[in-house]
């Protein structure tokens, strides 16, 4: 099992640790509704130095990215992130990833961390098999650390160790400055719905950086949190998370993606199985589920309509938020898109649920 350089910390901070995409990583420390509230309401430092980074570079890396992502490469400037995803010819998604633009010819791909390797044999394939050879793929995941400090203190906490100007940085922007006298990319983006910060900064630093974020950040209210509360957190969003909302055989139109999936700007891997799929008109949905009722919604847990299966959760927690049962669920269009009464089967029960136009809070 794999480690991130942070993995003695967390155990020293007596965190729970868990294996989750082939890494050994803390699920919690004092408890997953205490962390999310910490984030809502203060700030949490996540160490999400598992995620992968894949640089794509050359006169040529422009014109391989708007042909293997899905999202318009071209709307980016310069320290501009964009989210987007790769797609088989199929349409169903290999993954879902940040593409960071440094230069017209040079980008950075943040990837799920159990597909890392999974992305870059892709990413190869595709060069291979392509009309584009002046370009170099770089696997760059062991250089970098990234920390995510998140919430509504995160911007507070660290202008406490930087001299860049926050303030300038705007959503899906990033910067290269120093923090805690550390190389770090400072990017506004994260996973949370929250303000914050993901931070990359090369592997070494990354004890420094957590340790004084932890100490500028303990009079913010500033919380360690573990891959439990991030999920909550995701789910409250409705931000969908790779292996649950898209797989490879769930389509980006199908899991609330169409915003991304730009079909006008010229082919791209994947782009005629999904421009037939919408033209023929999507079989399955995903939507939001509140339920009316006692229980909490888990993944696979079958979605029913007048007693019959309709679809199934994707993702489902209790919302700390709401104190109530959520869930995304990928269903029948047409029950999607319906008023019908709905249900989960939660062990023997059904349970009454709503549909709820997501984000949930």
């Amino acid at each position: 099992m794999k480690k991130t350089v942070l993995n003695q910390v967390h155990r020293d901070a007596g965190a729970r640790m868990v294996e989750f995409g082939g890494w050994d990583m803390p699920v919690q420390y004092s408890g997953v509704i205490a962390e999310h509230m910490a984030v809502r309401e203060a700030a949490g430092l996540f160490d999400v130095s598992h995620m992968g980074e894949i640089e794509v570079s050359g006169p040529q890396a422009f014109d391989f990215l708007q042909y293997a992502t899905i999202n318009d490469v071209s709307a980016l400037a310069d320290n501009q992130v964009q989210y987007t995803a790769l797609c088989y010819s199929t349409g169903g998604v290999v993954d879902d990833l940040t593409l960071y633009r440094f230069a017209a010819d040079n980008y950075l791909l943040c990837v799920n961390a159990a597909n890392t390797d999974k992305d870059f044999e892709w990413l190869e394939k595709l060069l291979a098999e392509s009309e584009f050879s002046d370009l170099k793929l770089i696997n760059r995941s062991s250089e970098f650390a990234q920390l995510a400090l998140q919430g509504p203190k995160a911007d507070a906490i660290l202008a406490e160790l930087t001299d860049t100007d926050l303030s300038t940085i705007k959503f899906y922007w990033f910067k290269e400055g120093q923090v805690a006298e550390i190389e770090t990319i400072i990017s506004r983006t994260g996973y949370t719905g929250e303000d914050g910060f993901e931070l990359y900064c090369p592997t070494k630093d990354a004890i420094k950086l957590w340790q004084e974020l932890m100490r500028v950040g303990e009079s913010h209210g500033l919380t360690p949190t573990g891959l439990g509360a991030r999920d909550t957190l995701r789910l409250e969003k409705a931000y969908a998370l790779y292996g649950h909302e898209i797989t490879a055989d769930i389509l980006p139109l199908e899991a609330r993606l169409a915003w991304i999936t730009k079909l006008k700007k010229g082919e791209f891997v994947g782009s005629q199985a999904l421009i037939e799929a919408k033209e023929t008109g999507l079989k399955r949905k995903l939507i939001g589920l509140k339920l009316t009722e006692s229980g909490v919604p888990r993944e696979n847990y079958p979605v029913l309509c007048d007693g019959r299966e309709v679809g199934y959760v994707t993702s489902g927690t209790m919302s700390p938020c709401l104190k109530q049962g959520i869930a995304l669920a990928l269903i029948e269009a047409e029950i999607a898109d319906g008023k019908q009464e709905l249900r989960v089967g939660i062990r023997k029960r059904q349970v009454a649920a709503v549909r709820v136009k997501p984000p949930f809070v």
